[in-house]
């Protein structure tokens, strides 16, 4: 009887995340800016501005994941900084190769699906990692106890706490 149980409990958890094995980034050109969790109130023409990129899990026809983010040549402690360091890298590239920033600076990440944050996080690492200009993967993250704990159980460090946010570096 328990191991019947065994058996039935793996078959439901591996079911469960099958939709993982036949997901795959894409760049969007937008998303619902009111399901962000982390940042709603930054607009669409914010996310998608000075090179900023908005990517997405897909699944089928459904997007399971979104993480937005920008190319800096520093790592910034608020979003106005952000704002300012991406404006900054995205007029600097016009005047040298069209590569924007050395840094990619992930501000917000969500899920719609178990499974799906870990998941962009591991194929936009992936990305970064093969990527000529891009040598590092930091997090412009809030002051919580669930982004610290995501980002620390997803293989980041914790780089920096400042007064408003804090910042994780993935290793590329």
């Amino acid at each position: 009887m328990i191991k019947r149980i065994n058996i039935t409990v793996k078959e439901k958890l591996s079911n469960f995340f099958d939709w993982i094995k036949g997901a795959e980034l894409i760049e969007l050109q937008s998303c619902n800016t009111h399901e962000d969790p982390i940042r709603p109130e930054l607009n669409l023409k914010f996310r998608t501005s000075y090179g900023r990129k908005i990517f997405g899990v897909k699944y089928k026809k459904e997007i399971c994941a979104i993480m937005c983010f920008g190319y800096t040549n520093d790592i910034p402690k608020t979003v106005e900084e952000f704002d300012l360091m991406t404006r900054d890298a995205y007029l600097q590239s016009a005047l040298r190769d069209q590569k924007i920033g050395k840094i990619a600076i992930a501000y917000t990440v969500w899920s719609k699906k178990k499974g799906g944050g870990k998941l962009i996080v591991k194929e936009v690492f992936k990305k970064i990692r093969k990527s000529n200009h891009l040598n590092r993967l930091i997090t412009l993250s809030p002051l919580t106890e669930m982004a610290r704990n995501f980002h620390l159980r997803n293989g980041a460090f914790e780089l920096q706490v400042n007064k408003e946010t804090q910042n994780f570096e993935y290793k590329v």
